[in-house]
């Protein structure tokens, strides 16, 4: 009977985190697409910034802003993106139903989630991009 209840305890927790990165991978795939518009947001409405952080975003927006302007077609490799990150979601709709029987999902996001660190510290040195932009 305690068995019964740890094991229904536990599918729910691993349930719950399976959403969270379901639900991350998708807004994070969905909001890639407006770039623009979110960052002119994010730049009129941000309640505080640093004036490092507002120097940084408006370069960004400007570099944005310029390419969207000049070479719209630039913009078709975040559409990509948010495409992948959509589709990832839909990935882990497996592990979400099995589990136990979809365990390499969850390893591989694992694996990629720790890949995420030396990806951003090596391209964003690579880049120019500010340790807080990382």
């Amino acid at each position: 009977m305690l068995d019964s209840i740890l094991k229904n305890k536990l599918q729910s927790r691993i349930r719950s985190y399976i959403w969270i990165v379901i639900i991350g991978l998708f807004l994070s795939g969905v909001t890639a697409f407006p770039i623009e518009t979110e960052l002119t947001v994010l730049i009129n409405h941000l309640p505080y910034q640093t004036p490092e952080l507002k120097q940084w975003l408006n370069k960004v927006y400007q570099a944005v802003s310029v390419t969207n302007t000049k070479y719209p077609f630039l913009s078709y490799g975040t559409d990509w993106l948010a495409f992948a990150h959509i589709m990832l979601a839909m990935l882990f709709v497996g592990p979400l139903k099995k589990p136990v029987k979809n365990i390499w999902v969850i390893e591989l996001g694992v694996i990629a989630a720790v890949c995420i660190f030396p990806l951003a510290f090596i391209a964003g040195a690579v880049r120019g991009i500010p340790c807080f932009g990382q």
